[in-house]
């Protein structure tokens, strides 16, 4: 097997001195080389996927194996690599200008509960591919998980180079520490994918920060849809990994005109729908607390353990819960993180559009379109503004599931990076030669 301890630290300072004496070594690689260690990372982390999964659904609470081990195949297979790391050249009568991306040192990488795994190797692969070394500030609900990640990666880059450290993490997850990694002198760069509290510390940190913001993704329905496609894509997006995944929908604003034949069609996908009034102050009561936020208890769990909580009876399993809402409700409003989303009727297509900018609330994070109008699916593009967008599809496609695209699992709203890969963790640099070198 591996050493565990070697790349778990008890101090802060020894975990950056570490990573920095790992980084020196780092630096003298080169880019086949970097190449190399990601292709032995991911060849180590391809067979693990499903027991990382299980035991990021044991510790956490949330979630489900089998989406797990998705986003986790997902990660592995579809963050990109050196290939990011772009390369721009300006030629004139008097020289050329050269554009590289170079690293930035050391990383702090904030990591989230819903996705621990997932994020965790996202960030590494683009980090290590930009050059960087990495410590990694788990979520206080996934450490032992990603303390074994973060073991798996450290045993294959030092048996592929034999540097050690060079991605290491903590021993247990306090506020404090992770404030002290963040503000640490010899750290370079903070990447913060948890919650608004940690993403407020990043910012006071003096560094440069890569932060993503809150969301509450929404996704428009209208009369000429494909409503079939349309719900089974929006149940498909809205139940994986129990609605765990910060682009997945969290609300549906509908055209009255298609309302009906698409509440059907999400019927014949594993939808209990809710409109009886008493029902929906049952699920309300359980869902959100009296303080106006989310039931921690719930988040995450599965469609039918909030219809139990909720004391409704369902004659068979479901994927998701529906709940016809107005658009000032608490479902519209918060991001529940669970399978459960509201569903708004709006008169007509500018209705909905303005709807869903107010669910949204500006995060600019995702929203999705369902609709065969050009001219629809450009407008609420241009009007939504957010990080991302997809038309007529699942939210997951925005993040690469269908093979398109590269994947991201931290989207950097806050800080307008948008899905994040390795040359968002690199530094632009710009090199002038004079005299020559322009062969036009």
């Amino acid at each position: 097997m591996f050493d565990m301890e070697s790349s778990v630290y008890s101090s802060v300072t020894d975990a950056v001195a570490a990573a920095k004496g790992a980084y020196g070594r780092y630096t003298e690689l080169t880019l086949n080389e970097r190449k190399e260690i990601l292709e032995h990372i991911k060849n180590a982390l391809r067979p693990m996927a499903n027991k990382l999964a299980a035991m990021a659904v044991e510790e956490t609470g949330m979630g489900n194996v089998k989406d797990k081990a998705q986003k986790i195949r997902l990660s592995i297979e579809m963050t990109p690599g050196v290939e990011d790391l772009i390369t721009e050249v300006n030629t004139g009568d008097h020289g050329m200008t050269l554009y590289e991306l170079s690293s930035f040192g050391i990383v702090c990488a904030v990591q989230p509960c819903t996705n621990p795994c997932a994020t965790l190797i996202s960030n590494t692969i683009g980090m290590l591919a930009a050059g960087n070394a990495i410590i990694h500030c788990p979520h206080p609900r996934a450490v032992k998980v990603s303390q074994f990640l973060t073991a798996i990666i450290s045993n294959a880059i030092r048996t592929v180079c034999g540097i050690d450290n060079l991605v290491v993490t903590l021993h247990e997850s306090l506020m404090g520490l992770t404030a002290e990694v963040m503000s640490h002198p010899d750290v370079d760069l903070v990447v913060c994918t948890g919650g608004s509290s940690s993403l407020r510390q990043a910012m006071l940190s003096g560094k440069k920060v890569i932060g993503a913001g809150p969301a509450n993704p929404v996704a428009i329905v209208d009369e000429t849809a494909d409503l079939a496609k349309s719900a089974r894509d929006i149940v498909q997006g809205a139940s994986f990994d129990n609605n765990l995944m910060c682009t997945s929908e969290k609300g549906i604003v509908v055209v009255e005109a298609a309302a009906a034949p698409f509440i059907y069609e999400l019927l014949k996908n594993g939808v209990y729908y809710v409109k009886d009034e008493g029902e929906l102050q049952s699920l309300l009561s359980v869902a959100v607390t009296e303080d106006f936020v989310i039931n921690k208890k719930l988040e995450g769990k599965s469609a039918d353990e909030i219809l139990k909580a909720a004391g409704i009876a369902c004659s068979s399993s479901v994927r998701l819960i529906v709940a016809e809402t107005e658009r000032i409700h608490p479902f519209a409003a918060l991001e529940l993180l669970m399978p459960l989303v509201p569903l708004i009727k709006a008169e007509n297509f500018d209705e909905a559009l303005e709807i869903a900018l107010e669910l949204e609330q500006g995060y600019k994070h995702t929203a999705t379109i369902h609709s065969e109008s050009i001219e629809r699916l450009n407008r609420a593009a241009k009007k939504m503004q957010t990080s991302v967008f997809v038309k007529n599809g699942a939210s997951l496609l925005g993040i690469g599931f269908d093979k398109e695209g590269h994947t991201s699992f931290t989207i950097a709203t806050a800080t307008g990076e948008g899905t994040t890969t390795a040359r968002h963790f690199a530094r632009r640099r710009r090199c002038t030669l004079t005299s020559g070198f322009s062969i036009r």
